[in-house]
């Protein structure tokens, strides 16, 4: 299981938000390529980038910023959430060294795109579903679908989506505690490898995650914990990668 730092993006600067909302963000600095090079000191294996203006814009804003990062670290693999809402946007991040693009809202509002898309960007494709008590969200978690999180998961099940990050919103960013058993619940949902996100907060939830990651669990965002100094990614992957072992 990875431990993938999460480098959200507004206005050029390295934010969290709490619960998504825009207005209640803490900026933890403006240089995002200095935190990317923090994380991949760490021994950090794929970098988690969203680009917060983006996801309500419905297009890329902080585009600069994921370029830079992507030429900082060529070896790297990122994956970059956040207004992704056509082939031309995906087009310009793989061109930008980026090796995974998140399709959020556009999965839920016409699921036939993310089908085309993994016929067109094959092994490129993740989708991010964001679950508000088990049904998705849209529109940079402003709008609350119908459709179930784990249906939807089921509808990608044969289309070539390499991952689905998964995000409980009401844990986002909250330092709560990731939400297992929802997790475990859309990874059995189906074949695709769920990386789980959302209110991870310190060893406990690692642990937690890693002992069912055989159900179908990939991989553990992380974004406030590690930035307020409650998980060190250094003892959170070589526990995994023991635990894998």
């Amino acid at each position: 299981m990875l431990i993938i730092p999460a480098i959200d993006l507004k206005d050029g600067n390295c934010v969290r938000l709490r619960q998504g909302l825009m207005d209640d963000s803490t900026v933890f600095g403006e240089d995002p390529v200095a935190f990317a090079r923090q994380w991949v000191d760490k021994g950090a294996r794929r970098l988690h980038l969203v680009d917060l203006n983006g996801a309500f814009a419905g297009k890329p804003v902080n585009g600069d910023v994921v370029t830079a990062i992507a030429k900082a670290f060529p070896e790297l693999p990122i994956q970059i959430g956040g207004g992704i809402r056509s082939a031309e946007t995906i087009e310009y991040y793989l061109q930008a060294g980026v090796n995974y693009v998140i399709i959020g809202t556009k999965a839920v509002k016409e699921p036939e795109f993310v089908t085309e898309m993994c016929k067109q960007f094959a092994g490129h494709i993740i989708v991010g579903l964001d679950a508000k008590n088990g049904f998705v969200a849209t529109d940079g978690w402003a709008e609350v679908s119908e459709v179930k999180a784990t249906d939807l998961a089921a509808r990608f099940a044969s289309d070539g989506v390499t991952e689905i990050v998964y995000t409980d919103i009401a844990r986002d960013g909250m330092m709560q505690g990731v939400n297992v058993e929802a997790t475990v619940e859309m990874a059995k949902a189906s074949p695709i490898p769920v990386i789980a996100s959302g209110g991870i907060t310190d060893m406990n939830d690692i642990r937690a995650l890693a002992k069912v990651a055989s159900a179908g669990i990939s991989g553990a965002i992380t974004g406030r914990a590690i930035y307020e100094g409650t998980l060190d990614i250094v003892e959170a992957q070589a526990y995994c990668d023991i635990v894998s072992d």
